[in-house]
């Protein structure tokens, strides 16, 4: 193996995921504060979606979900517990983003699971919040785990680059396994896309076919390239573990994403905008934009001084 090729794919992975000693500049401390941020604001902003919805007069679980197999979660439809919930996991995010207490993401996390179950035991899940929920896990563990800032950035974004990567690459084996090497098949795309207009004509009335989907429509075969392009996206996302690949790939599972909601109108709003902030060297941009030296020799000095 070249020099080249073992600095790709070294033995170990810490390094590629969580870095090294570099001394950090402002950009990659407000980057790091501001994707806190977002996963915060979007775990209660969940909450308190998931808890008007709960108290919709709804008194008994509809199909049991998770916990709710071992914990009679109908407490939540009454009383507006629900957004007395929401408000806590609001509070502790809070209390954990100012750094005023360090378990309190963990508990959060906890509240927020909770909300999660009651919410999803009445109907359909959120993906999107399964990736913020996993976002909230590696904050927690970071602000508890780590007295440094500087170590807690480094393994809040080695954590959601590794199940992030896991995840998507897991979701491309399900589905060889569940259907085998037919899931790509056009015919499949023509049946969601079918189902997706049944859903929009009992909605609003009518369905207007965009580009995409009357290029499938007209032939399956459109649907193939389609799907054979999401399969090798989420196979491949793995990889966004080196960081030599991993803007490219964290990309290449964006666009999957935005061919989801062209092809089927179904757009993941949560995991599509948080894989945007982890796709873009966003850290470098706030350098830029906070250096007065336009040509980054700043940044480059400081990586250069001693720790």
């Amino acid at each position: 193996m070249s020099a080249s090729s073992s600095r790709s794919f070294p033995l170990s992975l810490a390094p590629e995921l969580f870095g090294d000693d570099t001394p950090e500049t402002r950009g990659d401390r407000v980057y790091f504060r501001l994707l806190e941020l977002f996963i915060l604001v979007y775990a209660a902003w969940f909450c308190w979606d998931w808890g008007f919805y709960i108290q919709q007069n709804i008194s008994s679980v509809l199909l049991p979900l998770g916990l709710a197999n071992y914990v009679d979660v109908s407490l939540f439809f009454d009383h507006q517990v629900a957004l007395i919930n929401a408000s806590l996991v609001t509070l502790l995010g809070a209390l954990g983003f100012f750094r005023l207490w360090r378990p309190a993401y963990l508990l959060a996390l906890i509240s927020f699971h909770f909300q999660y179950v009651a919410r999803y035991s009445l109907g359909e899940i959120s993906h999107g919040s399964n990736l913020i929920g996993m976002g909230v896990l590696g904050l927690g563990i970071a602000l508890l785990a780590f007295r440094s800032e500087s170590m807690r950035r480094r393994f809040t974004f080695g954590y959601l680059y590794f199940f992030i990567g896991l995840g998507y690459t897991s979701a491309a084996v399900s589905k060889l396994i569940g259907t085998g090497l037919y899931w790509p098949d056009g015919r499949h795309l023509l049946m969601w896309i079918g189902e997706r207009k049944v859903d929009t004509l009992s909605k609003f009335g009518a369905f207007d076919p965009n580009v995409l989907q009357d290029l499938v429509l007209t032939d399956y075969r459109f649907g193939t390239a389609i799907l054979l392009f999401g399969l090798f996206a989420e196979a491949v996302s793995f990889l966004m573990w080196w960081k030599s690949y991993r803007y490219p790939i964290v990309l290449l599972v964006v666009g999957m994403h935005i061919g989801i909601y062209f092809s089927m109108n179904i757009f993941f709003a949560a995991s599509t905008y948080l894989l945007i902030l982890l796709g873009l060297p966003w850290n470098r941009v706030i350098d830029a934009l906070l250096s007065s030296d336009p040509s980054g020799e700043d940044r480059v000095a400081s990586q250069k001084a001693p720790a």
